[in-house]
C-alpha cells in the first residue's frame, strides 16, 4: 500500500514524529513532488517515501538497527513495502554502498530532495555546509566526504533530465506548498 498524505501524518501521530521533523519531511515532499512532475515519475510513492522517510527518529531501535533500517521494519509491518523501499536508499552513507545506493527515478529523486534540505530549502551545498560545521565525529565525517561528489554527480544526473539549474529551481521552489 502506497499511502496519501492523510495517512501518512496520521502515522507522524502513531509514532510520534517531532515537530522539527515533520517541517523537514514535508519540505523534502514539496521538492520531491516538484521533481517528480517534471519527469513523470511516481509521484504518490515519492511524496509517500518523503513524508514517512524519517518516522523512526522517536522509534526505539532494534539491536543492530541504524537509521533507517527501523523505519524500513515499521514501514514493513505497516504494510507498505514499497515505501520501505525507497526509503532504505535514503540516508547519505547509501550513495556510497552499491547495494542500496538509490538506482530508479523515485529512489534518486528522495535522496537528491533529502539532500537539497534542511529546515529550509537551501539546497545540496548549504547542507553539506551545515553537515560539516557540525564538525562530526571522524567516521562520520569521511562519509560525509565521500559522499558529496556522488550526490553531486546525482543533483547533476538530475538536473539535466528537468533541464534546469539546482540555483534556479531552488527559487522556483521557495514559494510553492505541497
Amino acid at each position: 500500500m502506497i499511502p496519501g498524505q492523510a495517512q501518512a501524518k496520521q502515522l507522524w501521530e502513531k509514532y510520534q514524529l517531532p515537530e522539527g521533523k515533520r517541517r523537514h519531511v514535508e519540505l523534502v515532499a514539496k521538492v520531491a513532488k516538484f521533481l517528480a512532475t517534471k519527469l513523470n515519475s511516481n509521484e504518490k510513492l515519492l511524496i509517500a517515501g518523503a513524508l514517512l522517510h524519517d518516522i523512526d527518529k522517536n522509534i526505539p531501535k532494534l539491536p543492530g538497527e541504524t537509521h533507517p533500517d527501523t523505519a524500513v521494519r515499521v514501514l514493513i509491518e505497516e504494510g507498505m513495502g514499497e515505501v520501505a523501499a525507497l526509503v532504505k536508499t535514503h540516508p547519505l552513507h547509501a550513495i556510497l554502498v552499491p547495494a542500496i545506493a538509490p538506482k530508479t527515478i523515485e529512489e534518486k529523486l528522495l535522496f537528491l530532495a533529502d539532500k537539497m534540505v534542511k529546515q529550509d530549502v537551501i539546497g545540496v551545498d548549504a547542507r553539506f555546509r551545515l553537515w560539516n560545521d557540525e564538525h562530526l565525529p571522524k567516521d562520520q565525517q569521511t562519509i560525509l566526504d565521500a559522499a558529496y561528489p556522488k550526490v553531486k554527480e546525482l543533483e547533476k544526473e538530475v538536473f539535466d533530465l528537468i533541464a534546469a539549474n539546482p540555483k534556479r529551481i531552488l527559487k522556483e521552489l521557495k514559494g510553492q506548498s505541497l
